[in-house]
């Protein structure tokens, strides 16, 4: 699923023939020496092209048809681009554009978290993408509810050592931050413009879930300082966060609250939890608190999915990476880490690390060229081991962007204990935002998809029977949310609208 650390008990991407022509010829003339072209042309060897054409070539480029994949009706574009050239930072992409009129529809960018886990791996193959793969991981098929329905859907590897985005600094994909990362994909952001200029005007979301939660408000709010006087201002609307880290001290409270209240752990040690572990000190824990984690962990949590409880877990014996082999109990409370690294599979994660290390699909991707990174591609890095920099809490952002008037909607699957409905529940009243619309129940297909508090500039909502990845369990449910999010919709409040 989306980001996970290394644990979970945290501690204190079909070319008509025209365009082939006209990508060959772009292409010719984009190289060094065209040859006969150039010298039908003129210009000794080389021919200087218009921005308007560079943009062109460069966009048909990174056009996409995927090994074994189904016929659609939509464009897709995938492939690096820089976001720092002194470093050699370049990020990897995948666009897919909407399938029900595409020019008329917004933009959105979708952030995986972690920190270092893929949103090729998740939000594109396991949750909302456009397909989902085949379990032998011998091709796709398509999706029912993708997101790219309601939204042309940008996917983006973030930071370098998380899929195929890199450095050619290789210590920089051993270490990253929320600042950078922030950064990074600002930079990002203007660069992919450049190559795709039909959307720099468009209307513009930033959505993830997990650590994003962190990703998401920060990129909001470097949008917002640096659209003031900037020659392009990115048209951003609003932003969409999932089961969201947000809040050192009320995430923390509220994962132990959820642990006992749905009877994970015994009342003995939820108290001495309570007692012992400072989770308002972002330098938390004692011995005596990582003890308890330890005691949870081996005697009480048994073998379930702790990012979809009430599902089961994967039995295959097909190789999980180093990064999804480690035990998703072992990072403390207040560690950016604490997402874990194992997104809910059962098994969904297996089939995306076998088919995105398949070399027909790299090449089809545009990815690795030359192979270019000396590792495996997997669903969450195993490069990315320290985080340098974690914002204690983005409240302060979140109230910076309902300021400015931002539409911000924040959802939680409520079978998800790592990022538990209660953590996002404490966390955004500590807001104390006034209440537009007390709590009450929203539906789809004549049931019940979850519950609604609207504050004043924020809208949360839960999607009943769904975890961490919520689009992966709930898929109908999260698609309802999405579109009515984009669309400013109140999520009906009876069975019959």
């Amino acid at each position: 699923m989306n980001s996970m650390a290394e644990g979970f008990l945290s501690r204190p991407r079909c070319i008509g023939l025209g365009a082939l022509v006209f990508l060959a010829i772009g292409l010719e003339l984009l190289s060094p020496v065209n040859g006969a072209l150039a010298a039908h042309l003129g210009g000794g060897g080389r021919r200087q092209i218009s921005e308007d054409m560079k943009w062109k070539v460069e966009q048909e480029a990174d056009r996409v048809w995927l090994p074994e994949q189904p016929a659609v009706n939509f464009s897709q574009y995938a492939g690096m681009v820089t976001v720092n050239a002194t470093a050699g930072r370049a990020y990897f992409y995948f666009f897919v554009e909407s399938s029900e009129d595409a020019p008329t529809k917004p933009l959105t960018l979708w952030l995986n978290g972690g920190p270092g886990c893929s949103s090729l791996a998740y939000g594109f193959a396991e949750e909302f993408g456009p397909y989902r793969i085949l379990p032998d991981a011998s091709g796709v098929y398509l999706h029912e509810y993708a997101w790219n329905r309601a939204s042309n859907m940008l996917f983006l590897e973030s930071p370098s050592g998380v899929g195929f985005s890199y450095s050619n600094v290789s210590s920089e994909n051993r270490i990253g931050g929320d600042k950078r990362t922030a950064d990074d994909n600002y930079h990002f952001l203007l660069n992919w413009f450049e190559r795709f200029p039909q959307y720099k005007h468009r209307d513009f979301y930033i959505a993830g879930e997990s650590y994003a939660g962190h990703y998401v408000p920060q990129l909001a709010k470097l949008i917002l300082d640096r659209n003031v006087g900037a020659d392009l201002k990115i048209n951003l609307k609003g932003c969409l966060t999932g089961n969201p880290v947000t809040d050192g001290y009320w995430d923390n409270v509220g994962n132990i609250d959820y642990w006992h209240s749905h009877a994970i752990i015994s009342d003995q040690t939820w108290e001495k939890m309570k007692k012992e572990c400072n989770f308002s000190d972002p330098h938390c824990c004692t011995k005596a608190c990582d003890r308890l984690y330890t005691y949870a962990e081996t005697h009480e949590f048994g073998q379930i999915d702790p990012y979809s409880i009430y599902t089961a877990n994967c039995l295959e014996t097909i190789s999980y990476s180093s990064a999804h082999r480690k035990s998703y109990l072992t990072v403390r409370p207040n560690n950016p880490f604490m997402q874990g690294r194992r997104g809910y599979d059962p098994c969904t994660g297996n089939y995306a690390e076998i088919y995105f290390n398949r070399p027909e699909v790299q090449k089809a991707l545009h990815a690795n060229i030359s192979g270019i990174i000396p590792y495996n591609w997997t669903g969450c890095s195993s490069e990315l081991r320290n985080w340098t920099d974690s914002a204690f809490s983005v409240i302060p952002v979140y109230k910076v962007l309902i300021k400015a008037g931002l539409k911000i909607w924040v959802f939680s699957g409520d079978a998800d204990a790592v990022v538990p409905v209660t953590s996002t529940r404490y966390a955004l009243a500590a807001m104390k935002l006034p209440i537009v619309k007390p709590w009450y129940a929203w539906y789809h297909h004549r049931q019940v998809g979850g519950r609604v508090l609207e504050y004043e500039g924020l809208t949360y909502v839960t999607i009943r029977g769904a975890g961490h990845e919520v689009p992966l369990l709930q898929p109908g449910r999260a698609f309802h949310m999405f579109k009515s999010f984009l669309d400013a919709k109140r999520l009906p409040n009876s069975p019959y609208k």
